[in-house]
């Protein structure tokens, strides 16, 4: 059975349109590739700490992560987004099932060494089993990165970093959902996607200013991905009609992140 990790955040959500949710459909009907989502919503949750007047602050990129900040955490993205997602499946014609990673102990959670982080955790272990059990009633998994600890306590994960911790755990294919093409490299003045780009080439092109801003973080993660011992990980433009059944299909699409 062959896992497509399909990884989107609240920045891009907004901005798919019906026919990627009918493509990942598609791809699940096929029956070749098993689609399993891992989505954010970092946006959302800045707007609803805003609207609640709760505090929020970031130490090195990552938001901290209070007891109050975790109970909106886990509103917006185990409730709001899930089942906004889970919804659209539906209405384009599929099944899904909304999971936090609290349910079943499905991502199994410690907290990151850095204390000033607050409630933000690191995926230890993914409940590859209840995954797979969701799969085979033909069921899309849609997955709210919330981690639990032995202890029962609730942890804040990256999506990015819990989309990779399932896909190593499954030994799929990840796929960072972005709302451009992919890594764009200046040649003489013309602009053209990279369909493969290595961990030294993207260093060298952080530098370079040639990857920048929103791209920069997608690329990080997708270094990240690879150093879970992820085979395969590529960047593509989920607003792109059919791009992710060309992948699935073999096609060169996107920008393939290789070490």
């Amino acid at each position: 059975m062959k896992y497509l990790i399909i990884k989107f955040g609240g920045s891009v959500l907004e901005e798919l349109p019906f026919s990627f949710y009918q493509d990942i459909v598609d791809i699940q009907r096929r029956g070749e590739w098993k689609p399993v989502i891992v989505h954010g919503g970092g946006p959302l949750i800045s707007e609803l700490l805003t609207q609640l007047n709760i505090e929020t602050t970031f130490v090195n990129g990552m938001r901290k992560t209070t007891s109050d900040v975790l109970d909106v955490v886990e509103m917006v993205l185990s409730g709001k987004v899930n089942k906004q997602v889970v919804r659209t499946l539906k209405q384009a014609g599929g099944q899904a099932i909304g999971m936090s990673g609290v349910d079943g102990d499905l991502l199994q959670a410690s907290p990151l060494q850095d204390s000033a982080l607050g409630y933000v955790g690191q995926v230890e272990e993914v409940n590859i089993y209840l995954i797979k059990q969701v799969v085979e009633q033909d069921l899309i998994p849609v997955i709210s990165p919330i981690g639990l600890d032995e202890q029962g306590e609730r942890y804040n994960i990256n999506g990015d970093v819990a989309a990779a911790a399932v896909a190593k755990a499954l030994g799929g294919k990840l796929c960072f959902v972005s709302n451009i093409p992919g890594i764009y490299k200046e040649v003489e003045g013309v602009k053209q996607i990279l369909t493969q780009v290595t961990k030294p080439e993207v260093e060298e092109m952080i530098v370079s200013g040639d990857i920048k801003e929103g791209m920069i973080p997608k690329v990080k993660a997708a270094l990240e991905a690879l150093m879970f011992a992820v085979p395969e990980v590529v960047i593509l433009n989920g607003k792109e009609k059919g791009s992710l059944v060309s992948f699935t299909s073999g096609n060169e699409i996107g920008t393939k992140v290789v070490l």
